[in-house]
Parts: C-alpha cells; sequence; structure tokens
C-alpha cells in the first residue's frame, strides 16, 4: 500500500472565506502514485472548515450570509459566552462546526472520483493568519 501525508497552509487575508483547493489535492493524488484509494482532506483548525459542494459564486456568497445569521460575529462577551476567555471568535467556532471538519473522497484510476460539480473547498471563518489542511492519501 501507498500513503502520502502533505499540509496545505492556507492565508486568507479576510476574516472569512472560501477557497476552492480541488487542483492542490488532485496534484498531491498525482504526486502519490496512488491509482485506487481514499483521499483525506482535513481542516487542522477549529476556526475552519473543508467541505464539497459547487464552486458556484452566488452559492458561496448565500454560504455566508447564512452562516452569518446562524452564528452572527459578535466579539463581546455578552454574546457567546466562549469570548469571556478573551477570545473573540466564538462564531468562527460554530460556523465551522455546521460546515464540517473533513471530507473523503474516493481515488478511482488515480484521480478524485467525483460525482457532477463537485469540488473540495477550504472555508476560513477567523482568518489572517497561517492555518493547516491536511491531505492524507492510501491505496494501491
Amino acid at each position: 500500500m501507498k500513503s502520502l501525508t502533505e499540509h496545505l497552509v492556507m492565508e486568507i487575508p479576510a476574516r472569512t472565506g472560501f477557497v476552492n483547493i480541488t487542483p492542490r489535492v488532485a496534484a498531491l493524488v498525482a504526486k502519490s502514485g496512488i491509482r485506487e484509494g481514499l483521499c483525506l482532506v482535513n481542516a487542522m483548525h477549529i476556526t475552519a472548515s473543508v467541505f464539497i459542494n459547487d464552486d458556484e459564486p452566488g452559492l458561496h456568497e448565500d454560504y455566508a450570509k447564512w452562516l452569518e445569521r446562524l452564528a452572527p460575529f459578535d466579539a463581546s462577551p455578552r454574546t457567546y459566552a466562549h469570548n469571556r476567555t478573551g477570545e473573540d471568535n466564538a462564531d468562527a467556532h460554530m460556523k465551522r462546526q455546521i460546515m464540517g471538519r473533513e471530507v473523503v473522497v474516493a481515488i478511482t484510476a488515480g484521480k478524485l472520483d467525483f460525482g457532477p460539480w463537485e469540488q473540495i473547498f477550504y472555508g476560513e471563518f477567523d482568518g489572517r493568519r497561517p492555518k493547516r489542511v491536511l491531505v492524507k492519501l492510501i491505496g494501491e
């Protein structure tokens, strides 16, 4: 069995944002030489997410608005108990929980095996600093 472990470094200049990381992950699949297997892509920070969906700007705008309605940013300790610890990012933790921590994609014939329109995205909810995304590939 073959395996490959790599870390992508993400640095989003804004507090929130979505980045299509599919080309970077696909390049790692090619580098690994794995023809049949699995690809785990995992956000390694508790205020960031990895998810699969369509690469459509309107959808990403809708996600941002929807998440802000569900867990609005408020740095004050009045709204979120977590912010009473000196942090100001409780909303980012909640947004990550909604969008998810990781994805697993099958590798078939040496390529990521997606359904129509599927792409892998990094979601940032408390940016402006470097964060890592783990890509772990296993297979034959």
